[in-house]
């Protein structure tokens, strides 16, 4: 039998900072609302989501505010703004649950990753998010030094 041609999951930007920045306790996948030369732009490769987040900017509708996709060169003048707020397209179950862990509980929504499916749709990973201590973050990195370590001390040994 003729095995199916999959397309793997195409990562286009990853927010590092926001593991180290905070404490991820959920994840959800959602759509994103874009115009063509986004859509173009991002197959390309050029996105930052790194100060990005999202947030309710009325209307019961959540947002990506600050991430950067960068005007597509070939565009002419027809182009986007690099840093406009993008629609994030979630179910209203979901959507409530998300607004309600941020106005009860204090949390932040932070994008994890932009990419595109299996099937060729851009989708954002947002993470419900607690905001960590200068504490929380020495520990942390002490315990990932300390793994790193133990790793070569477990090599070198045999």
């Amino acid at each position: 039998m003729a095995e199916k041609n999959e397309r793997p999951i195409k990562v286009v930007a990853e927010n590092r900072k926001a593991r180290f920045n905070y404490a991820i306790e959920d994840t959800i996948e959602t759509g994103i609302a874009l115009t063509g030369t986004e859509v173009k732009s991002l197959r390309a490769g050029k996105a930052n989501i790194a100060d990005a987040y999202a947030s309710d900017e009325g209307g019961g509708t959540l947002y990506l505010v600050n991430a950067h996709i960068a005007e597509y060169a070939q565009s002419g003048r027809n182009t986007h703004a690099p840093t406009r707020p993008r629609k994030l397209l979630l179910h209203k179950r979901e959507l409530d649950r998300l607004m309600g862990a941020i106005q009860r509980q204090g949390m932040t929504v932070v994008p994890l990753k932009l990419y595109f499916n299996a099937r060729g749709i851009a989708k954002v990973e947002l993470g419900l998010a607690k905001g960590k201590k200068l504490h929380d973050k020495r520990e942390t990195e002490k315990k990932r030094d300390w793994d790193r370590q133990k790793g070569r001390l477990m090599r070198d040994k045999g």
